[in-house]
């Protein structure tokens, strides 16, 4: 189990590259106990949620395309997008040059734990293995 503020900071430090690279703000935590923790990054268009279940051992980062500014509802498959989904997709169109770019763009951090790990693997989520 990992305490939310530690989740937080987490967060916060691996996905940093939503507020450089893509300008995301970073506009919501929410820590429920030590049973759900959740950021939020949102810049026009979208917002991604980054959501651990503790209890559960459950990490989920899903994308919201909104709309005029809203959430859309979350069975909306076309507006709700979960990483897993759009990574399928986006394996296909990406370059080897930004499948490398990638791969050393997440070695410069090292996981510590399991979570570290996950946490480390969902930006990316390619098994080059």
């Amino acid at each position: 189990m990992i305490e939310g503020e530690e989740y937080v900071e987490l967060v916060k430090r691996f996905y940093s590259f939503l507020e450089t690279d893509f300008n995301f703000t970073k506009v919501n935590e929410t820590i429920n106990g030590n049973a759900f923790y959740d950021v939020e990054f949102r810049n026009k268009e979208r917002i991604i949620s980054i959501s651990y279940e503790n209890i559960e051992d459950h990490l989920e980062v899903i994308v919201f395309i909104l709309e005029n500014g809203k959430m859309p509802d979350y069975d909306d498959k076309t507006k709700t997008l979960h990483l897993k989904q759009i990574n399928r997709f986006a394996i296909e169109k990406a370059s080897k040059d930004k499948i490398n770019f990638n791969i050393l763009y997440f070695a410069k951090y090292n996981a510590k734990n399991e979570i570290e790990r996950r946490l480390l693997k969902k930006p990316g989520n390619f098994d080059y293995t």
